[in-house]
């Protein structure tokens, strides 16, 4: 399995559903460093000050929010710490909504999400249930010190985590300003009938084979061309990768009938408590060095 960039749990009701989160997607861009021409070093990004234009160094730059135009309120690290969310290591669901209700505007970065740790059956559970009733599930989840709003979705024989634009990010389409040629247009029948008979003649199927990125094709050509010409330049880096750290989260499979059986109906105002009832059941503990 490709490596898991987060590890948990999913939780409803009294349910806890010990997962891995990978990412469902990997970016081939082709990636540009800065070089200094004359020795080949690698080049990084400096902290300027706008104003003078000479260089801050690190202990005196402090955080701020721009309040009004040009005056700003400073937050030092202690104070915009505290205003991180808890990490609870969970995929807390709140309610279960069609699928169809979600604004495509909304839906960000998926992810895949793998059982873990004696965690197959339920997980089957929860994904046979969403395919059987048509439904997603709606979550809160903290992934590095950020709190996102999530839907959980069945595919195929897995379950997928699709990272959602919290509603104030998302602009409404009043924005465009769209005139009534467009929202209540005049189309005559033979325009129409046109129209479609393109769209079918260019009708095809789903290839994603076919789908390449021509830039980078064209780019990486070019340097395996300058490569075999020797045209290499030696650069020293430093690279590094910081572990993460995640839960040990118990299997409570036979929770899920005290859950229905002790739970209020899923209502939007109702959705919290369970979620919060789960915590003393669980005694779960941080595991040492996971």
């Amino acid at each position: 399995m490709a490596r898991a960039i987060w590890k948990g749990a999913i939780s409803f009701g009294l349910v806890h559903i010990p997962v891995a989160l990978v990412s469902a997607t990997s970016s081939h861009g082709v990636d540009f460093d800065w070089l200094d021409s004359r020795s080949m070093d690698p080049v990084g990004y400096k902290r300027v000050n706008k104003v003078t234009g000479k260089e801050v160094t690190k202990e005196h730059i402090v955080k701020g929010v721009a309040y009004e135009k040009g005056r700003y309120v400073v937050l030092s690290e202690e104070e915009i710490r505290s205003a991180h969310p808890v990490s609870t290591q969970t995929i807390d669901i709140f309610s279960f909504v069609d699928a169809e209700q979600i604004p495509l505007q909304n839906i960000d970065t998926p992810y895949y999400l793998a059982p873990d740790k004696r965690g197959g059956k339920v997980y089957a559970l929860l994904r046979e249930t969403l395919s059987k009733t048509n439904k997603v599930a709606l979550a809160r989840v903290v992934l590095h010190t950020r709190q996102y709003l999530a839907a959980l979705m069945p595919l195929e024989s897995a379950l997928v985590l699709v990272k959602l634009r919290w509603p104030q990010e998302v602009r409404g389409l009043d924005e465009l300003e769209l005139g009534s040629e467009v929202t209540k247009p005049q189309l005559a029948k033979g325009e129409l009938d046109m129209a479609k008979r393109l769209v079918q003649d260019m009708s095809g199927d789903w290839s994603p084979e076919d789908y390449k990125d021509e830039f980078e094709d064209k780019i990486m050509a070019l340097v395996e061309k300058k490569a075999h010409e020797g045209k290499i330049e030696d650069v020293e880096t430093v690279g590094g990768e910081e572990e993460r750290k995640s839960a040990d989260v118990i299997d409570l499979t036979e929770l899920l009938k005290r859950s229905l059986g002790g739970k209020a109906p899923a209502k939007a105002k109702a959705k919290e408590k369970p979620a919060s009832k789960a915590a003393p059941a669980r005694k779960t503990k941080k595991a040492s060095g996971a």
